[in-house]
């Protein structure tokens, strides 16, 4: 089970229950409560007030602001570290995503452990080691513990914004791309399966992502059920170690597209939405390779196009003029670089077990233009223009989101079997899921007829 997060509490009224939880959980002489005016506006006056009825402890609180929102700022979050230190204090996050991770990365440079409160369904990172704060001129995840407990008040939920819950469903939808590009670097011999933690994601997947439309209504049993997914991710990769089980090649289309600040009307776009539009993307992709006769490959012939290292750095500098970002493709592309008997080795054992994963695709996998249909449902992006994505870039950003992360992941196998240009060509073609025609047909027509 989860490292460090020992308490999770998630139900309508569940406030009442923070002081309890603090003295079981988190005892300490004093508390700060941390929020930014919207959340202090939503749960934070009512966490105080319940926490002084109870006679707990609590400082001064300490209400960040922001135009229009406060920045997941590193810097900032080293001040607030200080504060905590000075004051020895234990912090309560009161908020959302950027308030936890600020609090988070503070906790853990004061060695001291730290609540949670999340305000919105926003994100799978509440549970999640590490905060994706910005430093250096980019976001980038720095290490830290997850909190110790977490208090989620689903009539405090149900106030937030819906398109912050739209958010959230995106992110747990990606979980469905983590999940096969796990099942398929396992049947590569790439990265084993850790069978706790992938079903601790996997196993209620279906139930959670179930009813797109109630979560958009602010339904409490259907928000519960978006909670308890984005949390039991994050104690999933606090149970493996890393965040195999909740992120694969979703994650890689969402951070480039982070890295790179798109932006709607001037405003940042979110993770979650980020992210299942990645998941669109590989889904659709996936559905296209189980059309292709894997079964008669040649691995041998295949792997003699392997691309060399000075080929894929030659690759990684044509693909991201951003210094920054090149160098760090650089890195991640160079670890995972591959010698043609690699390649080879992991073609042939993609051609043994390809029935196996092809019945786990067909079994588990929904189709993309459902999925499409389940975010149009919450409310969320389900098209990389609605993200700050033009359609011409997004085709691009297949090769490009490979090249970010050393995880094996199902745009590497494409690129193994030197089908990857072939599967974008196929998917923005005219009448492809992406194509021209998407509006009036989103459902490539070489794929009609379903799965079997």
């Amino acid at each position: 089970m989860a490292g460090t997060t020992r308490d999770v509490v998630i139900a309508a009224g569940s406030l009442e229950a923070l002081p309890a939880v603090l003295t079981r959980t988190a005892p300490a002489e004093t508390y700060v409560m941390v929020a930014d005016d919207n959340t202090w506006a939503a749960a934070g006056r009512r966490v105080a007030a319940i926490l002084e009825a109870a006679r707990i402890g609590l400082a001064e609180p300490i209400v960040m602001s922001g135009y229009p929102r406060v920045k997941p700022s590193a810097e900032q979050s080293r001040d607030l570290a200080r504060r905590l230190r000075a004051g020895r204090l234990l912090p309560i996050a009161i908020g959302s995503g950027v308030i936890n991770d600020l609090v988070k990365h503070a906790a853990g440079q004061a060695e001291t452990p730290y609540v949670c409160a999340p305000t919105a369904a926003s994100m799978d990172g509440y549970a999640a080691s590490g905060a994706a704060l910005r430093e250096g001129g980019f976001k980038r995840t720095l290490a830290c513990a997850a909190p110790v407990a977490i208090v989620a008040d689903l009539e405090v939920i149900a106030e937030a914004p819906a398109i912050m819950a739209a958010w959230g469903y995106g992110d747990l939808a990606g979980k469905l791309v983590a999940g096969v590009d796990w099942i398929v670097a396992d049947a590569l011999g790439e990265e084993s399966l850790n069978a706790g933690p992938f079903a601790m994601v996997q196993d209620h997947l279906d139930d959670w992502l179930g009813n797109p439309a109630a979560i958009r209504a602010g339904d409490r049993t259907a928000l519960g059920g978006l909670m308890r997914g984005l949390v039991m991710s994050g104690l999933a990769m606090q149970a493996h170690g890393n965040s195999r089980p909740a992120s694969g090649s979703d994650h890689q289309f969402a951070h480039l597209w982070e890295m790179e600040e798109v932006a709607v009307d001037g405003e940042p776009v979110s993770h979650g939405a980020c992210v299942g539009v990645g998941c669109l993307s590989m889904l659709a992709a996936y559905e296209w390779l189980q059309w292709q006769d894997v079964g008669a490959i040649n691995p041998a012939r295949l792997a003699e196009r392997a691309p060399s290292l000075s080929a894929l750095r030659a690759d990684v500098q044509a693909s991201f003029p951003l210094s920054f970002m090149a160098a760090n493709a650089a890195v991640e592309t160079a670890a995972k670089a591959a010698s043609p008997a690699q390649v080879e080795r992991r073609l042939r054992a993609l051609r043994d077990n390809w029935p196996e994963i092809l019945r786990y695709l067909r079994k588990r996998l929904p189709r993309a233009a459902t999925v499409r249909q389940w975010l149009d449902a919450v409310g969320a992006p389900s098209r990389a223009g609605a993200v700050g994505v033009p359609l011409e870039k997004h085709a691009t950003d297949y090769a490009r989101a490979r090249l970010i992360r050393r995880r094996y992941t199902g745009l590497d196998l494409l690129h193994d079997l030197g089908w990857l240009d072939r599967a974008v060509a196929d998917l923005f073609a005219a009448g492809g899921f992406w194509g021209p025609a998407r509006d009036a047909a989103p459902v490539d027509r070489s794929m009609q007829g379903g799965k079997a």
